[in-house]
């Protein structure tokens, strides 16, 4: 699998495949948005930037807590998020992981090596 800074390159029989990395990043935030206990994302220097669960139309700026490496034969994605408070972290991290690495693999046919989850924040609802 080739890259470049930008694209994820999946070369074809008949071409290549070139896919954006922040639509990569609206994959992993769309996943993170179903999971049960996830109440946003942050970026990676712990500002909040969305209530996912309410605001549709800043998906697009969540996409800021996601952080992909695409060095090595795999991706590896890192996602800032916060947590409702109530909910176990480790158990709404364990989710949220496996949501975004299915839905990355399925959704664009990379393979997803680690889904990291840091957890900036827990949210008073």
């Amino acid at each position: 699998m080739g890259e470049s800074r930008e694209y994820m390159t999946l070369p074809e029989e008949n071409g290549s495949i070139n896919i954006s990395e922040e639509v990569i990043a609206s994959i992993a935030v769309g996943a993170v948005r179903e999971v049960e206990g996830v109440s946003g994302m942050m970026t990676a220097m712990g500002n909040s930037v969305t209530d996912l669960m309410n605001n549709r139309k800043n998906a697009q700026k969540s996409a800021k807590g996601v952080k992909i490496d695409a060095t090595g034969a795999a991706l590896t994605l890192d996602l800032y998020l916060t947590v409702e408070y109530g909910h176990p972290i480790p158990e709404v991290a364990e989710n949220a992981q496996r949501a975004v690495m299915s839905s990355v693999e399925a959704m664009t046919g990379c393979a997803v090596e680690k889904v990291n989850i840091h957890v900036g924040g827990v949210t008073l609802n």
